[in-house]
């Protein structure tokens, strides 16, 4: 039988571990693309798997971006919490962001597709993740704003600072710095971005001393 004419046949796998393997292919699809010129047949290409098998696993286009963007987003907040430090008291708060900071970076850095959809949610994406998403932000922005509660009180020198306002301004600065990372990187490398990271919170210590 001629080539052309061969159909492809993918290994069976559990349903489950089908769903995980084109979830990767998308992501890797994205690499390439934005989010709204994802196509199922360049999903079902880079999965090696026929149109069929990707259609039985995931019924619309809809539905694999939805169950993308969940996986991812859940992901990327596992690894910012886990970038969180708990203990302030040893290196001092500017110390203690700079640090958060620059892993927060390594995360982007690790993975830019998963952060670009995370940091700059589409128009596209469906209402449900956009609202999980400012869910999930609020989530991290108590725990910034906890954390400099905690740095107030180690550092007198910043008793005169709102910690709600200093949560909001320790998250923002980050996820600025997030996005140029993933969508400029040669522009905004990772050690251009810590460089300044570790210097704006300098001047910052410098301010309020």
């Amino acid at each position: 039988m001629p080539d052309r004419q061969r159909r492809r046949y993918a290994p069976r796998l559990p349903r489950e571990e089908r769903r995980e393997q084109l979830l990767d292919a998308a992501l890797t699809v994205l690499n390439d693309c934005p989010l709204h010129e994802l196509r199922m047949e360049a999903v079902a290409e880079a999965a090696g798997v026929g149109k069929p098998v990707l259609y039985t696993a995931f019924r619309t286009r809809t539905e694999l971006v939805t169950a993308l963007l969940i996986r991812e987003h859940r992901r990327g907040l596992t690894q910012v919490l886990t970038a969180l430090p708990t203990d302030l008291s040893a290196a001092g708060p500017t110390n203690a962001y700079t640090t958060t900071v620059t892993a927060f970076l390594y995360c982007v850095l690790e993975n830019p597709t998963r952060w670009r959809l995370i940091l700059t949610v589409p128009d596209s994406a469906p209402r449900d993740y956009r609202a999980a998403v400012r869910n999930a932000r609020n989530e991290i922005l108590t725990q910034a704003k906890q954390m400099a509660e905690v740095g107030i009180e180690v550092d007198p020198r910043l008793a005169g600072l709102d910690p709600e306002l200093l949560g909001h301004t320790l998250l923002s600065f980050a996820e600025m710095l997030g996005r140029l990372a993933v969508h400029d990187p040669e522009s905004y490398p990772r050690e251009r971005l810590e460089q300044y990271a570790a210097a704006a919170m300098t001047v910052f210590d410098g301010a309020v001393t």
